[in-house]
């Protein structure tokens, strides 16, 4: 009994802190989404065409909000229950790019839509294609909820979790017709591709220099002033470690980029081959109160690590718990925050490994 509940313990540990697709709901745990998630987009293309897929996606559009916007953290293989989402969407919840909302269920439907030729999945993803063009501010950013919500974070250009990155790969994929999105209307494609050159002109704007050297980029930025920007009492305007990443890979994907996304995929690399730990080995275990914790130890043999989160100006990685005050160690800030937070992790490693030096073989480096 002991060893089974141990193993048990294990795996819901893993399940919380290494899987994407855990669903929450107000803040509690609900378990894992096996049919909505990013495996939805992976499938068989016979699979597509097949009575789940079409049960699934006739849920999906159910999810749709007025303004054309899915919610976020909502398994959408599901019908919803009409009165909570009457709730959901008139609290403005139902509106947002945030943890992979709208932009895939747009991609999913795409698939749907070339699979079946079925015109009503073609009008949702043409719906949800009009939300982001419209959502996205005149110097290329996005914000998290759009309309713009009145209190909070919610307004500012919002690289975290990758939310205007998911846009920004989804309109480009559109403009360069690449497949499933090839029914995509020309008026469309072309406002698409105007909308990525506007994203590209705001991700150079919001690259941070220090003493006169590019690095990389915070999480969020206010959306009038271009500066970095607190979100949530544990997210603070820094340089970020992971979300950093899918922006430079963006950039290399670029044919024949610009010097000016030359240089900012030069820096940002540099910056992060200065900032990789080494010799600290990062784990997570179950604390004493049967909760999750994590922790860090010296290990000589451990790959290298990135902070999530490093100083401004110092390059130093944070940390910092509910209280909204910054640490210098994992260790003292609190167990929630450690057990339930990636504070470090190996997010660089692939693009300076294998992407990066495709790249500059390609483009000529520096």
């Amino acid at each position: 009994m002991y060893c089974f509940t141990k193993v048990v313990k294990v795996f819901l540990l893993g399940v919380i802190l290494l899987l994407p697709e855990v669903i929450y709901a107000q803040g509690t745990f609900r378990g894992v989404n096996f049919k909505w998630g990013e495996s939805i987009l992976h499938r068989s293309p016979e699979w597509y065409e097949s009575k789940e897929a079409t049960d699934i996606a006739d849920n999906v559009l159910l999810y749709q909000s007025k303004y054309g916007a899915w919610p976020k953290n909502t398994d959408l293989s599901k019908k919803p229950d009409k009165e909570v989402f009457k709730e959901i969407e008139e609290k403005g919840e139902a509106n947002t790019i945030d943890n992979n909302a709208t932009t895939r269920p747009m991609r999913f439907l795409a698939l749907m839509y070339d699979a079946t030729g079925q015109k009503k999945y073609k009008e949702s993803f043409l719906k949800g294609l009009d939300y982001l063009l419209e959502s996205q501010y005149d110097n290329g950013g996005w914000p998290q909820f759009y309309p713009l919500r009145k209190h909070g974070y919610y307004s500012e250009i919002t690289y975290n979790d990758n939310a205007m990155m998911n846009v920004m790969f989804i309109l480009r994929d559109i403009a360069q017709k690449k497949a499933p999105f090839g029914f995509v209307d020309e008026s469309h494609r072309e406002k698409s591709e105007s909308a990525v050159e506007k994203g590209i002109d705001c991700i150079l704007k919001t690259q941070v220099k220090q003493n006169g050297r590019l690095t990389v980029w915070c999480a969020q930025y206010d959306q009038n002033t271009l500066k970095p920007a607190w979100a949530r009492n544990f997210e603070p305007p820094s340089l970020s470690g992971e979300e950093s990443v899918d922006i430079v890979r963006f950039l290399m994907e670029i044919p024949n980029p610009s010097p000016e996304v030359k240089v900012a995929i030069e820096g940002a690399v540099q910056w992060f081959k200065d900032v990789q730990i080494t010799g600290l080995a990062y784990h997570h275990k179950w604390g004493e109160n049967g909760k999750p914790d994590a922790f860090v130890e010296s290990d000589p043999d451990a790959a290298p690590l990135w902070a999530r989160f490093y100083e401004l100006e110092t390059d130093k990685p944070i940390f910092i718990g509910r209280d909204k005050v910054i640490h210098y160690k994992l260790n003292e800030i609190e167990q929630e925050r450690r057990g339930g937070y990636a504070y470090y992790g190996r997010w660089p490693e692939q693009l300076l490994t294998e992407d990066y030096p495709v790249w500059q073989k390609k483009y000529g480096g520096k």
